[in-house]
């Protein structure tokens, strides 16, 4: 993926999210954890998008 979409992608992301924060009233504990859960979410995305999202999730502890 270029690296201009996942620019653009975390920019509509972020913009998303504060607008979210911003004008829809809720719990702050609510919106704790749907920041959370977003930060999280584009984290993996972006773990994936890079290619070491398989590199997490075959890493093994034994000798």
């Amino acid at each position: 993926m270029p690296l201009i979409n996942v620019v653009v992608m975390l920019i509509i992301v972020g913009v998303g999210l504060y607008m979210i924060n911003r004008y829809i009233p809720m719990a702050a504990s609510i919106k704790t954890i749907l920041n959370f859960v977003v930060v999280a979410v584009v984290c993996i995305w972006l773990l994936q998008v890079a290619g070491l999202w398989g590199n997490v999730t075959n890493f093994r502890l034994t000798r």
